[in-house]
């Protein structure tokens, strides 16, 4: 064998699998056909639409809320070919990071489309190579909607929208989840007019219902516009722009948006074209989801599989804690991950960040549950700040007192939510946190009097 293990796909899953396997003494190999490593995440995904967030937060901060802090700004100016281009070498810096670390590792890097040969061989640029183990991590692409064409110029993806030359004054997103929320907010800021048309009732329709009614009313005073229980009808190149037809989603009057670009964000499906995983045997689920077991091995023994391309939620941390696990697994340790302690983030301003259960899903399971609620704008440090939207909301079994889910609304929600994140894993109660001494004034101090709530009585509300 040349390898002890193979893995395909260098996004967060593959590359820090590769890693994780070479620092357990395997011998690895890791496969991608981009020009650079990191995947989607890092290429064309998450670390590029953050540093637009970040930029254009800095923006919309000189030009509206800088004065209220007594700064006084004037003339300032948008140089959007600067921020694509500081965007563009955070990209490259940390591509070249992850190279660095591969060699660092001793990885061997092979460059291109892999393909299965059988259970121990993968094909790369018309090279075989073999393998005791063979980890599947390649990730996940935009999903397309029928007779709607991608031009990436005025109908995009959300790879378009990441490197657009001038900011649309109308923005129509379709699909009003993370990616389009996030990358409507980045457009928003520079000046566009965003329409979110969603076909759920409610935008975020996989979380809690407060945070995704809460998120709406605080977009919407952002300039937001929405047209959620929408269906897209038809959507077209118009001259320099696009229009885009909608109908209610029960049934009913069409009408038609005209739009600048048109921002197709409708979710992600798995990425396993090429790879001949029906000519190895690896099975795929209902949803073109590659089958795995409890210890992430597929139909085949000895093939593995990760990240997007199978169930559960496509974010890149989920990615990384089975590349860690799979590498720990092949390496003979017997590693476990805890999907009810997976945390997610939307980026806009303000954050949300969720993790566990939401109240639905406690409601749908006939569980018993607390609710201790605590908003930001009696949060000290909030208050100071300037940025008192939202709330932190826990969930706690009744009997027990055990936190189930924990969801968030406010400026530090992404980095606030990791404190639960970890009281979950711990299978700590809404008693321990809230017992745990929170520096003041912090807005982590919002976490602590939440859990007051549940189990008694917050202090300042």
């Amino acid at each position: 064998m040349d390898f002890d293990v193979i893995i395909i796909g260098a996004g967060p899953g593959g590359y820090v699998a590769a890693i994780k396997a070479a620092q357990l003494g395997l011998k690895t190999a890791c496969v991608e056909k981009r020009a650079t490593l990191g995947g989607t995440c890092l290429n064309v995904g998450c670390i590029p639409s953050k540093a637009l967030l970040q930029s254009s937060e800095k923006y919309h901060e000189a030009t509206h809320d800088l004065a209220k802090h007594g700064v006084g700004v004037s003339g300032v100016k948008l140089d959007l070919g600067a921020m694509l281009a500081r965007k563009d070498k955070v990209v490259d810096d940390l591509t070249k990071g992850i190279a660095f670390l591969f060699k660092k590792n001793g990885v061997t890097h092979l460059s291109g489309a892999a393909t299965l040969k059988d259970k121990n061989t993968v094909e790369v640029a018309g090279k075989s190579y073999t393998a005791k183990n063979i980890v599947i991590a390649s990730g996940s692409d935009s999903t397309g909607l029928p007779g709607v064409t991608v031009d990436e110029q005025v109908i995009v993806s959300s790879t378009g929208a990441l490197s657009l030359p001038k900011v649309p004054a109308k923005l129509v997103v379709i699909g009003g989840g993370y990616i389009g929320l996030e990358l409507g907010a980045v457009w928003a800021r520079l000046g566009s007019a965003v329409t979110v048309v969603e076909y759920a009732p409610r935008i975020l329709p996989a979380m809690d219902e407060d945070l995704a009614a809460a998120m709406q009313k605080i977009l919407e005073k952002q300039g937001f516009a929405f047209k959620t229980a929408t269906k897209v009808v038809k959507v077209e190149r118009k001259g320099a722009g696009a229009s885009v037809t909608v109908e209610p989603a029960a049934g009913g009057k069409a009408e038609t948006l005209d739009a600048d670009v048109v921002l197709l964000s409708i979710g992600r499906k798995p990425h396993t074209e090429g790879l001949n995983l029906a000519g190895v045997g690896v099975a795929l689920d209902e949803k073109g989801r590659i089958k795995t077991d409890d210890h992430w091995q597929t139909t085949v023994p000895g093939i593995y599989a990760i990240g997007d391309v199978i169930a559960g939620p496509m974010l890149a941390h989920k990615a990384e804690e089975e590349g860690v696990a799979v590498a720990e697994l092949l390496a003979g340790q017997k590693p476990h991950i805890n999907y009810d302690a997976i945390p997610g983030v939307v980026y806009t301003q303000p954050e949300i960040a969720t993790v566990g259960k939401s109240e639905a899903e406690l409601k749908a399971a006939g569980v018993a549950y607390k609710i201790g609620k605590f908003p930001f704008l009696a949060n000290s440090r909030a208050k100071a700040a300037g940025d008192t939207d939202g709330f932190v909301k826990i969930l706690t079994d009744a009997k027990t007192d055990r936190i189930l889910g924990a969801h968030i609304i406010g400026s530090m929600a992404g980095t606030m939510i990791a404190e639960l994140a970890l009281a979950m894993e711990f299978k700590a109660s809404a008693e321990d946190v809230a017992r745990t001494c929170h520096a003041h004034p912090t807005h982590n101090e919002a976490v602590k009097e939440a859990a007051l709530a549940a189990f008694g009585k917050a202090i300042h509300a």
